[in-house]
């Protein structure tokens, strides 16, 4: 369906891609990834036609439609609906020459091609994907002017994919959106018809909806088959050979440097030394697996603290006269995770704030411990961080007096060590700027951080290192993130906002995903129209019961491939370069080896067998 050919682009004096090639196949639902400021926009940009590439060229089919979000979010007096349909440019025609037209053999011809793609329900199939963005009947029926950037940022997203375009284009699209339409559109995806690529550093998305990964590394392109959990497999083993063959490369290389300065002066090996010289030179290089500093997150940990840190009683909080979240009963002690779950404009920004001292209670009392310290981040911090000043000028101003060496220390936790603590911020990524906002929040070791969307900018691997320095940091952690895969890994206590409230939601993060979707399956018609919440709860439950010892196998099954594979790759390890090897595989045999790799693969064999089994019977359960 794509076929990306050599493509070389060059910017401001940097390669950012250099030749990169793949071929997707038709109707594939391809993740792209790669590092923050890896190019991966760029070879959107480059595919969507926005940008000429350098060399080489993005070709698809002669006639296929390509659907791609504009960065400009619509605007003006047309409502949701009425952008989203006229995003059916063909129907949009047809309808408007039904109008005008006085040719009956015309009009016949029209009428006839409305009926074959459907127009007349077109009106409910965009409202359909309206409701699952979280446009209600209502909001539909309002301006676009009347809505946030985000807001019409949704609106543009239920315009492409209303479109249904030959290869639809997506750049993170899921950063404006919350949990809930996000479990959306995984399902909307799921079931698209043509070939999909996305930009994306979800690894629960990515593990959803794709069926192959295509990884940007240093302006190449490498397609895997799978989701991110196999890429992130199948990566581990390639990076396994790559060592591997770089330390057989490099002792052979020493040995033809030995050779050539022993023998270059003698002439009776004067002319084997310069063939071996030849061959030094005709040697290529493999890249070293390199460390990246944008991996660098480190929270320091504040003195204790005696529990609670904060309680609210009855609290009541809003803007000017008008109360959001009432009834707020809520404590939180200095190690907690907490999750703040709910749909945008549900209040969960609301009650960070009120927790961060930046709202005062309207009614009902809120009560801080007097000694603590609170950092509070959010995606306006990154935004309004100067364009023009360096880590290491906002870092001094936030921590005015203190001496240089702290400001550097504390630059330093978060990757901005070197040139970096003095680059300005203007020529960051957007997750360097992110690891900025939380170096200069975390600097005085707050005892509660709240953080509210903070991933939209980092890249899987980056959100990896910060799932684990939150693990490592003593104090409490309140979150809001419609990423999976942070909240499973690190709350556990999760908070209900909806409805004005906010209550302790008694139940994991599997059972309110059960919930969402058994409500988006109400909306759509696809379920009984109004079941309960207990009723959507109880059905959960059953359908977690009667799938449990399923899931269990699978997660054993995944659980030994994964042992089995990196044992496999430590056998070849020890058959190539037995000195970088485990000493207890170093020591045997090349025979002994094989044996036992033998052995391996066929446990492999056995493990894969068993995991396409319980998959299979969860599957079938499922459907």
């Amino acid at each position: 369906m794509l076929n990306l050919s050599d493509i070389t682009v060059r910017l401001g004096g940097r390669t950012i891609l250099d030749g990169a090639t793949a071929a997707l196949p038709p109707k594939s639902r391809v993740g792209l990834i790669g590092r923050n400021g890896a190019g991966k926009t760029t070879l959107v940009r480059v595919i969507a036609g926005m940008l000429e590439p350098d060399m080489g060229a993005a070709e698809m089919p002669r006639g296929a439609r390509l659907g791609y979000i504009a960065q400009d979010a619509p605007a003006g007096s047309a409502t949701p609906l009425e952008t989203v349909l006229a995003a059916d440019t063909e129907r949009a025609r047809l309808l408007a020459e039904a109008e005008t037209s006085h040719d009956p053999d015309r009009l016949g011809e029209v009428h006839e091609r409305l009926n074959a793609i459907s127009a007349h329900s077109a009106p409910a199939r965009a409202a359909r994907i309206l409701v699952g963005l979280g446009f209600d009947e209502e909001a539909q029926q309002r301006p676009l002017d009347s809505f946030s950037g985000g807001w019409r940022m949704r609106v543009a997203l239920a315009s492409l994919l209303f479109s249904a375009p030959d290869l639809l284009l997506l750049d993170e699209p899921s950063n404006h959106l919350d949990l809930e339409a996000v479990l959306w559109l995984e399902d909307f995806l799921k079931s698209y018809p043509a070939t999909i690529l996305i930009v994306s550093h979800e690894r629960d998305f990515l593990n959803k909806v794709v069926d192959h990964i295509l990884h940007l590394d240093r302006g190449k392109l490498t397609l895997y088959p799978g989701g991110y959990d196999a890429f992130e497999r199948q990566r581990a083993e390639r990076q396994a050979q790559l060592a591997s063959a770089r330390a057989k490369q490099q002792a052979e290389r020493e040995k033809l440097q030995d050779y050539i300065a022993r023998n270059s002066a003698r002439a009776s090996t004067a002319k084997q030394a310069q063939s071996r010289v030849k061959a030094l030179a005709r040697m290529q290089p493999i890249a070293e697996l390199l460390d990246d500093a944008s991996l660098s997150f480190d929270f320091p940990s504040p003195a204790a603290l005696r529990p609670p840190l904060i309680t609210l009683d009855m609290a009541e909080v809003g803007y000017g006269d008008t109360a959001v979240l009432k009834r707020l009963n809520l404590r939180i002690d200095p190690d907690d995770r907490v999750a703040l779950l709910g749909r945008n404009g549900n209040g969960k920004t609301t009650l960070a704030r009120l927790l961060a001292a930046q709202l005062a209670p309207m009614a009902g009392a809120m009560n801080a411990s007097g000694k603590m310290r609170v950092g509070y981040f959010t995606q306006y911090q990154v935004e309004e961080l100067d364009s023009a000043d360096t880590p290491l000028a906002h870092m001094t101003r936030a921590m005015g007096g203190a001496t240089p060496s702290a400001v550097r220390a504390q630059l330093g936790r978060f990757g901005f060590s070197g040139p970096k603590a003095t680059t300005e911020v203007g020529k960051l990524s957007g997750g360097e700027r992110a690891r900025l906002a939380l170096a200069l929040i975390t600097r005085d070791a707050p005892h509660l951080l709240i953080l509210d969307e903070p991933t939209n900018h980092l890249d899987v691997d980056a959100r990896e290192a910060l799932i684990q320095a939150l693990n490592g940091y003593s104090g409490a952690v309140l979150i809001v993130s419609h990423d999976r895969h942070m909240l499973e890994m690190t709350a556990d206590r999760l908070v209900l906002v909806d409805q004005g409230m906010a209550r302790e939601f008694d139940g994991s993060l599997d059972d309110y995903v059960a919930l969402i979707l058994a409500g988006d399956a109400e909306e759509s018609g696809r379920a009984e129209a109004k079941a309960s919440r207990k009723d959507a709860r109880r059905a959960a439950a059953e359908a977690r019961e009667q799938t449990k010892a399923l899931r269990s196998r699978v997660r054993q099954a995944e659980a030994e491939l994964a042992r089995l594979t990196a044992e496999r790759s430590a056998i070849d390890l020890a058959m190539f370069d037995p000195k970088a090897a485990d000493p207890k595989l170093a020591n045997r045999s090349m025979t002994e080896l094989m044996k036992h790799r033998a052995g391996i693969e066929a446990q492999i064999e056995a493990a894969e067998a068993a995991w396409l089994e319980a998959s299979g019977s969860l599957e079938d359960l499922a459907a």
